[in-house]
C-alpha cells in the first residue's frame, strides 16, 4: 500500500517578454498578487512586484510514494505556466524546489 503525502513547491520564474498590453494588465492586478497574498494552496498562487521582472508560484501537490520529486516539480511547473497564462503572460526560466510536508519536524519549546 502506498503512502500519500503533500509537497509544498515554490517555483520561481521570469515573465517572457511583455508587450505594453500585457504589462498594463499585470500592473492592473499587481495589488492582488503582492507578497501579502502569498499562500501555498492546491490551486497555487502567483506573486510578483511592479517591476514585472519575475514571479513566484506557490502550490501544494498531493503525491504518493511512487511519485518522484521530479514528477512533483513537473506538475508544479505546469500549474505555474497555466497560472501565469491566465494572467495574460508567458514565462521562462522556471526553477522549483519542493518540501515533503511529512518530513518537516516541528520543534516544540520546552522539550
Amino acid at each position: 500500500m502506498s503512502r500519500s503525502t503533500t509537497y509544498q513547491v515554490l517555483t520561481r520564474g521570469k515573465f517572457a517578454p511583455l508587450d505594453e498590453e500585457q504589462r498594463a494588465a499585470l500592473l492592473a492586478q499587481v495589488d492582488d498578487h503582492g507578497v501579502l497574498s502569498a499562500r501555498f494552496t492546491e490551486e497555487g498562487t502567483v506573486n510578483y512586484e511592479r517591476g514585472l521582472h519575475g514571479f513566484t508560484f506557490r502550490v501544494l501537490i498531493p503525491a504518493t510514494d511512487e511519485d518522484t520529486e521530479q514528477l512533483v516539480l513537473s506538475k508544479a511547473e505546469e500549474l505555474a505556466v497555466a497560472a501565469v497564462a491566465k494572467l495574460g503572460a508567458g514565462c521562462v526560466e522556471l526553477k522549483s524546489v519542493s518540501t515533503d510536508l511529512a518530513s518537516i519536524k516541528i520543534k516544540r519549546k520546552g522539550r
